[in-house]
């Protein structure tokens, strides 16, 4: 017994001459696109401000709406994007923030402390394994102007990448003298040789010995937070590891910048948070907030930040203020 039937076919008619549409061969080949690379319905959804009556195009639109020359600093400034909480968006906050400042005119550095190297590729750098980058810096202690490459989407914007082998780097570390400091050491080497403004260090979601490296390193802490109840569990731990580090290792660290992520305001939860926050950092909570949006969490998958993936998003115009916000500290708050 077979375990399908086959489905009965109906006989079809005979086509008649008002029926040449039927007919495949009388359908011109030449109206259809080019489908593009990667996820089919990523690339083809329609931005919310999409006017298809627009006499400009899409590239014009883009580029008007680019976000203005920032303000340069005095000193380079040196971040470290942390939080002990996973998922709350580091990676995203660390690759789009530097873009924003990256297209804003400044120089950028993007040191991926990550073993995932997840950073690496949002921002268009290919890294198959055996790629020099921050473990060759931190094991090895070469200069990091060797290993950094320019992202494809900005000659502003370089990147130290970081493959799998990074992972090993806590265990060598380990026995190896001044280990905490082998990354501040050559950040400042790096800026003795470059014009760089801003370098932005994206962390794993641990307290290890990389992300050790990278609070001794810097002297400014971005710290992304996901609008919802368990956030402020992670920035609790995160600032007991900051008042050791501060007491033994590094004078000059400071929380500056908190930056609500995955905001939905359609949601009690996310305004309640986000209020739970600014009422404990007032001073250190940026104004803008990120959205929950499907446009950031797609850009990675080309190979892209959201900011040239769909620039005219909201999610792309919620970081370029998160970028000129943070870029405008320069001339309204004191940070030394």
């Amino acid at each position: 017994m077979p375990l399908f039937f086959k489905k009965r076919k109906s006989a079809k008619p005979k086509p008649t001459k008002d029926d040449f549409w039927k007919d495949h061969a009388s359908v011109p080949r030449g109206t259809g696109i080019e489908l593009p690379s990667g996820p089919r319905r990523a690339r083809f959804d329609t931005p919310e401000d999409w006017d298809p009556n627009s006499e400009y195009g899409e590239e014009i639109l883009e580029e008007a709406q680019a976000p203005p020359r920032l303000p340069r600093p005095k000193e380079p400034r040196v971040f470290v994007v942390a939080n002990q909480k996973g998922g709350v968006g580091k990676t995203t906050t660390a690759v789009n923030v530097a873009m924003g400042l990256a297209l804003g005119g400044l120089n950028v550095l993007l040191i991926d402390n990550d073993p995932q190297g997840n950073a690496t590729t949002a921002l268009g750098i290919d890294h198959p394994s055996g790629t020099p980058g921050t473990y060759e810096v931190l094991v090895e202690g070469d200069a990091i102007i060797q290993h950094a490459q320019v992202s494809p989407h900005s000659p502003n914007l370089h990147v130290l990448p970081a493959v799998l082998d990074l992972a090993a780097a806590e265990m060598e570390l380990a026995i190896q003298q001044g280990r905490e400091a082998r990354l501040k050491h050559a950040i400042e080497d790096y800026i003795d040789l470059s014009g760089v403004d801003y370098i932005l260090i994206d962390c794993p979601p641990s307290l290890g010995m990389l992300t050790l490296n990278a609070l001794v390193a810097a002297t400014e802490i971005l710290v992304p937070i996901q609008t919802e109840y368990y956030a402020l569990e992670g920035v609790t731990a995160l600032l007991n590891t900051i008042e050791r580090v501060k007491g033994n290792l590094n004078d000059r660290l400071k929380l500056t910048n908190i930056l609500l992520t995955m905001y939905d305001k359609r949601t009690n939860l996310s305004r309640d948070v986000a209020a739970e926050v600014r009422s404990h950092f007032p001073e250190e909570t940026l104004s803008i907030e990120i959205p929950r949006s499907v446009r950031i969490a797609e850009a990675p998958s080309f190979g892209q930040t959201v900011l040239t993936y769909q620039p005219r998003s909201d999610g792309a115009a919620a970081y370029v203020r998160a970028a000129e916000e943070i870029a405008d500290q320069v001339e309204t708050k004191e940070l030394s």
